[in-house]
């Protein structure tokens, strides 16, 4: 489903469940949300605000509860697990698979924590350790260590009878996972030649060696991009002794491109993207304080340089009326670029092998756009003052500025990633101060000596 598609939808139900909840209408709410996904409810709870949402929370089926605190963000589980007795908890908990549940598991009380654990199998409890021991954003953490796994010498009548006496499969399940007898991963048995070929076969005449398998300690930006390019259902996860540890699925990687996208716009604004967009106000202002702050200081910096050629301003008006052109140009074309650097990074394509071919390409277009807008600005000035000297101070400014764009965005983040500090969150900020204080100490500062002389 397309983004807008997917909006409407929400809008639509969101607009009818608030309508039937303001009519006192329990039992037809209660109808309307259990006919939905637990990602859908998820959606739904996190646009309501907390009173209602509450309501609606205590009219999903306990049959959801666990789906729904998976899907819905840290802040928005954090209250709904709040409303919950211990014992709901551990209903809700229990029957989740093991990937999921160690994604929550830190948000459980003490209390319920132990008593999931102590009604887990053996088996379980050490596939959530090891899902646990490996970092959030790695493919240990995303990957479902409960598999299926068959081997090489048997044939597919005794697969398929293996099959039958399971009393359930995996949800998404293209493929099994052929390993020798000490675990080491071999291959892969497509279900669709599972179940079209000869029984008679092996395993080892239709077994293949899929196009990629992850390595447990690779990133999970990294895993997307291995399902994007091989248009992978699911893959296997091993060690670096090739032993089979789990797999991950085309579900996980999905959640994974949306948590993502989310953090790229929200921390581009210094915001969180586990945050709950009704959380009390006043949490919500000091949450907004540090970028706020940074802000504040790198105008700050802009506004003294300013100050400093004050008397420019006052002599020459034309100087406050065209020197935002300046700043505005600059700001956008640094954009531009720090956009496709963050983007590059984020996906591997920018790297330190292509860096500098990077460099001269946002370097040569900083400076065509430059010369082109520089004489269409400059002609704008000139025919609006009637003052040569003005549009060529601009044509210098705009030239300049926009170079300083073009190495601004390649640069910071480039920097801010070697600093370990998020390119995302930090780079709009230093990227507006460069072009602000360039665009200002470029164009009052030449207004100041090519047309006053001083």
């Amino acid at each position: 489903m397309s983004e807008p598609a997917l909006e409407e939808k929400i809008t639509r139900h969101l607009d009818s469940l608030t309508e039937v909840l303001d009519s006192g209408a329990r039992e037809q709410v209660r109808k309307m949300v259990n006919g939905l996904s637990g990602a859908e409810i998820g959606d739904l709870l996190e646009s309501l605000p907390p009173a209602k949402r509450l309501a609606v929370w205590e009219l999903v089926d306990t049959s959801l509860d666990g789906e729904v605190l998976v899907d819905v963000n840290d802040e928005v589980r954090a209250g709904l697990i709040r409303d919950m007795d211990p014992d709901e908890l551990v209903a809700a908990v229990g029957d989740l698979d093991i990937d999921d549940l160690a994604d929550i598991l830190g948000d459980l009380p003490d209390t319920v924590i132990r008593e999931v654990l102590a009604s887990m199998s053996r088996q379980d409890r050490e596939r959530l350790e090891q899902v646990l021991s490996y970092p959030e954003d790695s493919a240990g953490g995303l990957m479902d260590p409960n598999v299926i796994t068959i081997r090489a010498d048997v044939s597919l009548d005794v697969v398929l009878r293996y099959l039958r006496a399971r009393s359930e499969l995996p949800d998404v399940f293209d493929q099994l996972f052929v390993v020798s007898r000490d675990g080491r991963f071999k291959g892969t048995l497509r279900l669709s030649d599972l179940l079209t070929r000869d029984p008679g076969l092996t395993v080892s005449e239709l077994m293949e060696v899929p196009p990629s398998v992850i390595p447990v300690d690779m990133s999970a930006s990294q895993v997307t991009t291995e399902f994007e390019h091989f248009d992978l259902v699911s893959a296997p996860v091993v060690d670096a002794d090739n032993h089979l540890l789990g797999r991950i699925t085309i579900d996980d990687v999905v959640d994974v491109i949306r948590e993502e996208a989310e953090h790229s716009v929200l921390t581009m604004a210094g915001l969180d993207e586990e945050a709950d967009i009704f959380a009390p106000v006043a949490k919500s202002a000091v949450r907004r304080w540090i970028w706020l702050g940074v802000n504040l200081v790198t105008a700050l910096l802009a506004a003294m340089v300013l100050y400093y050629f004050e008397p420019t301003l006052d002599q020459i008006v034309a100087t406050a009326v065209l020197f935002p052109v300046v700043m505005s140009m600059g700001g956008i074309a640094g954009t531009q670029t720090l956009t496709l650097m963050i983007r590059g990074m984020a996906t591997g394509q920018v790297n330190p092998r292509n860096t500098g071919a990077m460099f001269r390409k946002e370097l040569a277009v900083g400076a065509l756009n430059g010369l082109i807008f520089s004489v269409l600005v400059a002609a704008i000035a000139w025919y609006w003052y009637d003052s040569v000297d003005l549009g060529l101070v601009m044509a210098i400014a705009i030239l300049a500025n926009l170079l300083a764009g073009a190495l601004a965005g390649f640069i910071v983040p480039v920097v801010l990633k070697r600093l370990s500090i998020d390119p995302a969150l930090a780079g709009g900020v230093v990227l507006t101060t460069v072009t602000d204080v360039v665009g200002i100490l470029a164009f009052v500062g030449l207004a100041t000596y090519i047309i006053l002389g001083h």
